[in-house]
């Protein structure tokens, strides 16, 4: 079953949007923010909600800065093998993993 040309062309939108954000080198603060939303809400089920922790450890400043800044990226890419961490590569560029490594590491507000 094939989607009306309107939904196809909605979907393909959708799916160069974060081409598109990246077309000068640098995020949109658009989806900067939506990559805050994504940080809290869907981290945000394991790590909970104040990135405190809950299924997943805090994600705490000190815990973050514990890698390199590449390192954390690679590790929100890949996810954790044998554990519930699941890897974003399909959902997130290595711009925007790089991004959310440096929020956690500089611009996160649990300093714990």
């Amino acid at each position: 079953m094939s989607l009306p040309a309107p939904r196809r062309l909605l979907l393909l939108a959708f799916c160069w949007l974060p081409v598109a954000a990246l077309a000068d080198g640098s995020l949109s603060a658009e989806r900067e923010q939506a990559l805050e939303t994504l940080l809290y809400q869907d981290c945000g089920s394991c790590h909970g909600m104040t990135l405190r922790g809950g299924l997943g450890p805090a994600l705490s400043r000190p815990r973050m800065n514990a890698y390199s800044r590449d390192g954390l990226a690679a590790l929100i890419l890949d996810g954790v093998a044998g554990t519930a961490m699941p890897g974003w590569q399909g959902l997130l560029t290595e711009e925007e993993a790089r991004w959310l490594a440096d929020h956690l590491q500089n611009d996160n507000p649990l300093d714990e």
